[in-house]
């Protein structure tokens, strides 16, 4: 660890120079850095007292901003939550000194750049990056500035005087409310909602953080309130200079970088506001403990969740006790709580760990675990484990080498911590900004420095029966539930935990040694631990673009790269086991996933303590037999990849676990139909668009026959022949990439797969004219989103041409695609386009989700197009070389860390194209293009009027046959007069009722009577009155917006949409591609001596 230099931590600030005494003050330019940083720091405040921390990258490609501001969700008004991420949204849309909304979007986009914000309980964080060299590709200086200069300027107005637009106001709340929809089946928001709405009322932990279009707009409105004017005046008066942290990174000089920033920030008004502290509540009290609550999943999980109200570590950066805490708690190897429930067959998984909830509040300590169907039914036996587990601790004085263990691999990390993204860097240290730190270990808080076994001690206290509470999610247990969240509408069950249970809790954690179970006990020394860290590092004019190739057989082709750009002790191993049994048939990918599963099972406990040391592991399928990758620190590396193979080999499939193993799978194949839709639309095009491929229903169709002697068999055909192909990059030698090799060949021993036999894959060619649909209706009933993938065949991956042209079309159609498809039309939170390849063909795609259905949204994607053709036609030459020159500098984009680079060659390994040099060929076929060319390709490939057009469109579509939208469930609710909490909980509860009702008024009628009488208990006078009303809506929709459930997809080029109902048939009538071939002859990469 490079040493703190002057000034020591805590030193007051001190003036940077004479002539800026009143504008900026120094606070720290010697940061606690990575041994390789190659960075440098100064932390200054200006006059209005923002911080900033200004980092000079000598190297980067992207500069970046990003400012956090110490205000969130917590910060809400009780009767209208969601204020905070509502701001965050609006300040997007213009400002005093660049009034157009998308003007910020539109220049990040001409210059490589992109940008996003989060709002969380007490901040909200902003942040860009963009192209760190000037259009002249020179260094960026004062007087040659980068795009990073305009940028800053137009970022530092939303901070200065935003507008507010009230033109743009209700599209934002709309896309509010869709972020909250896109939510509203995730189970991982649903509980943490819940959790939050079991709390102490009085403290902001229990808020509604995203809000919606009813507590933004609706009820406020129906109480007379101009929401406009709420949200000038929240951020009026919680957006403060001082209450801003900013982090700006460029190539520039820090003088430089320091000078815009003071010309740029320092016009945001400072009103000197108090940091925001919450010390009057805790946020869960007493009444809010000892109670057990049983959740409801959307997919089908199995969890008990333990929590207890812990310290507030605020202050305790030094020592942070939880960390020791959860490292035993959440420990997985011999001794542990996880290695003996697992052994019971109890769980599939273990997490412990401390969380911070806000500043002047206690934090919360979380155990969670993962059961089996044996484990749901002996919760009460899992949580004793835990207890007994925690008394084992309470007996045991806090262990310094255990500590030391964990602060020796803190120390390591950040020694030799490499280099992320821009954009994630300036946002994450503009958030750690807030925390109390010395400003020299901005960048080292996470160390470890002090071990106080005090503290160790106060922290375990908590953890003690009457500080806890639980949660157990499942489907079965208890069977019914008596309440419904309000936001998410989770269904749950509260109550105290029996007295007898609770009794056995405190026998569990303080009852006598000789009662506990002989099996718990402390971990043992970590044999993991890298010692090595030696790294030979040379200088290197050129860095080497592509591996070599330094065994070539017909068993192994090894391919290495020593690494000589990052110097870090780090390797990662990779070999494809490539074998076409595995995707022979549906039934045998499954054996092979059960496999691999089983693999990993059995690994778990050893492979533990490697994953403390940094040292990963996987062994999985890819599209051409088994993966199996080591990573991490090279110094172990060895010994953990024999162990993963000796695994593989010997595995006993015992019949215990195969079941725990396949009733998991089952369930993940389950639940993967049960997640959003536009992260499933993916799966269905890949299988359309691919010769061979299987989708999740047919391996869910085979799982239910296999059985353990099924898989035992097969793992011995898996693993009897095969080709290798192996990468090998980072901190190892040729010698050691070789020993590797062999170390897979004499382990595994396999025979020889004969050439003729690898799997080729091949995508399907499209012909001109084509126009296709396939349909899938979504699982989850209670889903209200539907999903379009609309695709384009352009034509063969290999050609550059066709790449070029592609890219620089996603790139000037990425800005006006999501400003006019989600800012302006709004027609969901997920809206994204650009390049889709399949293995051997390019392509280009749009996705949406939306409450609206997919015909609906085909016909605004083709709307969008149509628009396009002039949009081109009448760009400036400037704006088109600009879109190229942005596109250029994204792909000659280097990568930033080892795996980063790793991935890279790897991708070109795996596809067999071998191209190492595309981004470079790429970025040269890109710059002859010229406008002629493009908008002849666009309206050849793109143009919906285009008679060479190919096209498929994949429709994911919603249960819910009805498009009840906001807008009319919105109106409805007015009808009933109720109080804000009431209304935002029925139109919640509405929207899903009567979506679900399918078109039929009838139907619709009954629910809503019944909604009404029985669980709003609304007079019966009210209810004729939103019977009526909701008659005439009912009258009224669809004709709105066009949207109809079972339209017939749009078609702009008179040929007639074909609906694929038999895939097989479908895949039959097209023509299969090539498959990939090189890019250059493999033999000039060869390097088969054996020197190193």
């Amino acid at each position: 660890m490079a040493s703190s230099g002057r000034p020591a931590p805590g030193t007051p600030g001190i003036p940077l120079r004479e002539e800026s005494v009143l504008s900026v003050e120094l606070l720290a330019d010697h940061l606690e850095t990575p041994s390789l940083d190659d960075r440098t720091y100064r932390v200054i405040r200006l006059s209005n007292r923002l911080e900033a921390l200004l980092v000079h990258d000598p190297t980067t490609d992207k500069a970046s901003a990003a400012m956090d501001v110490n205000v969130g969700s917590f910060s809400d008004e009780d009767d209208m939550p969601g204020m905070a991420h509502a701001v965050e949204h609006l300040l997007f849309m213009g400002n005093k000194k660049y009034p157009v909304e998308n003007a910020y979007g539109q220049y990040l986009s001409a210059n490589s750049g992109s940008s996003n914000a989060y709002t969380a309980a007490t901040s909200t964080n902003y942040h860009f990056e963009v192209s760190a060299k000037p259009t002249n590709d020179e260094e960026p200086s004062a007087t040659n500035p980068s795009p990073l200069l305009g940028a800053l300027d137009r970022f530092a107005q939303f901070f200065v005087q935003p507008l507010f637009l009230a033109n743009t106001l209700d599209r934002e709340l709309q896309a509010v409310d869709s972020e909250n929809k896109k939510n509203l089946q995730s189970d991982q928001w649903r509980f943490h909602q819940l959790e939050k709405s079991l709390a102490n009322p009085k403290h902001p932990y229990c808020h509604f953080s995203t809000g919606n279009l009813e507590t933004l707009k609706t009820i406020p409105e129906s109480r007379g309130i101009n929401v406009r004017d709420k949200f000038i005046e929240f951020y009026e008066k919680h957006y403060s200079a001082n209450r801003m942290k900013l982090c700006v990174l460029g190539r520039e000089p820090l003088d430089v970088l320091q000078s815009w920033v003071t010309e740029y920030f320092s016009e945001i008004p400072n009103k000197d506001l108090e940091p925001n502290r919450w010390v009057d509540e805790l946020p869960i009290t007493k009444e809010h403990l000892g109670i057990q609550c049983f959740a409801k999943p959307v997919m089908d999980s199995r969890e008990l969740n333990l929590t207890f109200p812990f310290l507030d570590q605020d202050l305790l950066f030094e020592s942070t006790p939880s960390q020791y805490l959860s490292h035993l708690i959440g420990h997985e190897g011999p001794g542990s709580i996880m290695a003996y429930i697992k052994s019971k067959g109890w769980a599939n998984g273990l997490t412990a760990g401390a969380w911070p909830v806000c500043p002047g509040s206690p934090g919360l300590f979380d155990c969670q675990v993962r059961l089996t169907e044996e484990g749901l039914k002996n919760y009460k036996e899992v949580v004793k484990v835990i207890f007994q587990y925690i008394g084992l601790l309470r007996d045991t004085e806090p262990q310094q080498w255990i500590f030391e263990e964990q602060k020796g691999m803190a120390d390591v990390d950040f020694k030799f911590k490499q280099k992320t993204q821009s954009y994630r860097f300036t946002s994450k240290i503009s958030a750690v900004m807030q925390r109390p730190l010395p400003r020299e270990w901005l960048l080292s808080g996470s160390l470890l420095r002090k071990f106080d076994a005090k503290l160790i001690k106060d922290g375990l206290e908590c953890l003690r029966p009457d500080n806890f509470r639980m949660t157990i999610v499942s489907r079965d247990v208890p069977g019914t539930w008596e309440k419904k969240e309000k936001w998410y509408g989770t269904e749950y069950t509260c109550q105290p935990i029996p007295a007898e249970f609770m009794e056995e809790i405190k026998q569990a954690i303080m009852g006598p040694t000789k009662n506990r179970i002989p099996s718990l006990h402390l971990p043992h020394k970590n044999q993991f631990i890298p010692t090595k860290l030696e790294v030979e590092k040379k200088d290197i004019k050129d860095t080497a673009l592509a591996p070599r190739i330094i065994r070539n057989d017909q068993l192994v082709r090894t391919w290495y790269k020593k690494d000589d750009t990052f110097w870090v002790p780090k390797a990662n191993f990779i070999v494809s086991c490539k074998n076409p049994l595995v995707y022979a048939s549906a039934a045998n990918t499954v054996k092979a996933r059960l496999f691999t599963d089983l693999v990993r099972d059995a690994l778990e406990e050893y492979s533990y303590d490697a994953e403390l040391a940094g040292l990963q592991y996987t062994v999985s399928l890819d599209s051409r037999g088994l993966f199996i990758e080591v990573s991490g620190y090279n110094d172990k590396l060895a010994v953990l990849l024999e162990q993963v193979l000796i695994t593989m080999r010997d595995l006993e499939i015992c019949e215990d676990r195969f079941s725990i193993i396949k009733e998991r799978l089952t369930r993940a194949y389950r639940n993967w139909e049960l997640q959003a839709p536009w992260t499933q639309i993916g799966d269905y095009i890949s299988w359309l668009i691919t010769e061979h491929d299987h989708v999740v229903e047919e391996l869910e169709a085979e799982l239910p026959d296999i059985t353990a002697e099924d898989v035992r068999r097969f793992r011995k055909e898996l693993l009897s022949q095969m080709h290798m192909e192996v990468y090998v990059h980072g901190n190892l030698y040729k010698e050691d990439a070789l020993k590797l090799t062999d170390m897979i060949e004499s382990t595994l021993k396999p025979r020889i797969l004969p050439r003729a036999q690898w799997p080729i894959q091949r995508s399907l060619i499209f012909p001109p004219g084509s126009n296709y649909v396939w349909k899938k209706e979504l699982k989850d009933p209670a889903n209200v989103n539907h999903c379009i993938e609309y695709w384009l065949y352009v034509g063969d991956k290999a050609d550059r041409i066709v790449r070029a042209q592609t890219m620089l079309l996603e790139q000037i159609l990425q800005e006006p695609s999501f400003d006019q498809l989600r800012t302006k039309q709004q027609l969901g939170y997920i809206v994204f386009s650009g390049v889709r390849a399949g293995p051997t063909t390019y392509g280009f795609r749009f996705i949406i989700q939306s409450e609206k259905t997919a015909p609906y949204l085909e016909t605004r994607i083709e709307a969008f197009l149509e628009s396009m053709v002039q949009h081109i036609a009448e760009m400036s030459d400037a704006d088109f070389e600009s879109n190229k020159r942005s596109l250029i500098v994204k792909r000659l984009e280097k990568p930033k860390y080892l795996d980063q680079e790793t991935s890279r060659h790897w991708n070109q390994i795996h596809s067999e194209y071998y191209d190492f040099e595309s981004a470079q060929q790429d970025a040269v076929h890109i710059k002859k293009l010229t406008r002629a060319d493009v908008q002849e390709f666009f309206k050849k490939y793109m143009d919906p009027s285009s008679s060479h057009r190919a096209k498929l469109a994949v429709y994911c579509e919603a249960q819910a046959k009805s498009d009840v939208s906001t807008k009319q469930i919105t109106e409805l609710v007015k009808t009933l007069g109720l109080d804000s909490t009431a209304s935002a909980q029925a139109a919640t509860d509405l929207q899903a009722r009567l979506s679900a009702a399918g078109h039929d008024e009838t139907k619709e009628i009954e629910g809503l009577t019944e909604y009404l009488l029985h669980e709003l208990k609304v007079a019966e006078n009210k209810i004729e009155a939103a019977k009526e009303a909701w008659k005439k809506l009912h009258a009224q929709r669809g004709d709105a917006n066009g949207v109809v459930k079972d339209a017939e997809p749009p078609s702009s080029n008179e040929t007639t949409p074909f609906l694929i109902e038999d895939v097989r048939s479908f895949k039959a009538s097209l023509v299969a591609s090539a498959g990939a071939r090189p890019a250059r002859d493999l033999s000039e990469y060869e390097e088969l001596d054996s020197k190193l």
